[in-house]
């Protein structure tokens, strides 16, 4: 079969989805890869493990109506000029356009996972008139694109239901698949290190991420653990619900964290204890598996997708949503007990091996696609 994966992000292709086209490559189907921002490195990366990568201009967070029904026609020229056999979008744009797009175009399979569901759907309780109208927008406009779809798949149970309530997808088409996975080679467990009990996170640089809370959780750790240290790792980000770069660069001055910026998460996660993700909402995180893999004690929010992640007490801590008080004891709970941040760590790997391998979460998904 001709396969047409469709993104919005050419970085996430191989990062999020390479395992699963190599799969498919390697079952002898056709792959090409649409996005927008394909590079000289992403072509080449792409074209190593034999898929075709495809320009398709595709916006990430624009909103202008007529914008975006251009991106939906230029997906429909880019799939009647390829003309595939099977679509599959991922992340929230390029499911219900790729979806639409590839109805128009007459690709006969179409299929689309959302992998969380992103800032309009996130922290309902604290949403202003603007996100609940691109909430009502998108619901509106998934709901139309799921009855040319033939199944919609969901990263975790919370996701699935409340679509399914909302009466956006329905009961027949939905299919939790699980986690995207991680390939547990790459991600080896790493030694814990020497030194003062260090805490990482690693995220775009968003409020819905929990990073205010982190922020003010190191003020608060640093209160009775002085040389504690606090990692940040990420990029900003043109998200609405971005945090300005100037009150990042603050709590740097101030002390609180360590920020490099955009940077390879691998060797930063072999210098830190415990894993930190205090979400509002995810899909399933693909950050916290990576530091469940390298054995990593966690801490993360009871919220969909977060919660997926861990056994409360056997390889981490849950906490409240939007609450550094509590994010901050369980730091220091984990400060105060190395033997439990290394005991932990080994449940994580133990819960990676179980539930995270990417490959076993690739079939998963090839089996829903019937490949």
């Amino acid at each position: 079969m001709k396969i047409a994966i469709i993104t919005n992000e050419a970085a996430s292709l191989l990062n999020f989805r390479g395992p699963l086209m190599a799969d498919m490559v390697a079952a002898g189907h056709e792959v090409l890869a649409l996005s927008p921002d394909h590079d000289d490195t992403s072509r080449a990366a792409l074209a190593g493990i034999g898929v075709q990568a495809v320009d398709c201009p595709m916006s990430r967070s624009g909103t202008n109506p007529l914008r975006e029904l251009g991106t939906i026609l230029r997906i429909r020229r880019a799939l009647r000029l390829h003309r595939p056999d099977l679509s599959f979008g991922y992340f929230i744009k390029p499911v219900i356009y790729g979806t639409l797009g590839a109805a128009m175009a007459g690709v006969p399979q179409r299929f689309g996972l959302y992998a969380g569901l992103g800032f309009a759907f996130t922290d309902e309780a604290a949403q202003g008139a603007r996100r609940r109208l691109l909430q009502r927008v998108i619901a509106a406009l998934a709901r139309l694109s799921a009855r040319f779809a033939r199944r919609i798949m969901f990263q975790n149970p919370d996701d699935m239901a409340e679509f399914i309530a909302r009466g956006i997808v329905g009961p027949d088409k939905a299919v939790l698949v699980g986690a995207t996975g991680v390939d547990l080679g790459d991600w080896a467990p790493a030694p814990l290190p020497e030194g003062p009990v260090t805490f990482v996170l690693a995220a775009r640089l968003l409020r819905d991420k929990g990073i205010g809370e982190y922020a003010e959780a190191a003020r608060l750790v640093r209160q009775t653990h002085p040389q504690a240290r606090f990692l940040l790792l990420g990029k900003d980000d043109h998200n609405p619900a971005a945090i300005p770069r100037p009150e990042v660069e603050g709590w740097v001055r101030e002390g609180l964290i360590e920020w490099p910026g955009h940077v390879p998460v691998r060797p930063w996660l072999a210098q830190a204890h415990v894993f930190v993700l205090p979400s509002y909402r995810e899909g399933v995180p693909r950050s916290t598996q990576e530091a469940m893999a390298m054995g990593r004690a966690i801490i993360t929010t009871d919220a969909p997708g977060c919660r997926e992640t861990v056994v409360d007490g056997a390889n981490g801590l849950l906490v409240p949503v939007r609450d550094a008080p509590a994010l901050a004891t369980a730091m220091r709970r984990l400060a105060d007990d190395p033997a439990l941040v290394a005991a932990m760590g080994v449940q994580s790997r133990r819960l990676a091996e179980e539930r995270f391998d990417v490959r076993r979460q690739n079939r998963r998904m090839l089996d829903v696609m019937g490949l």
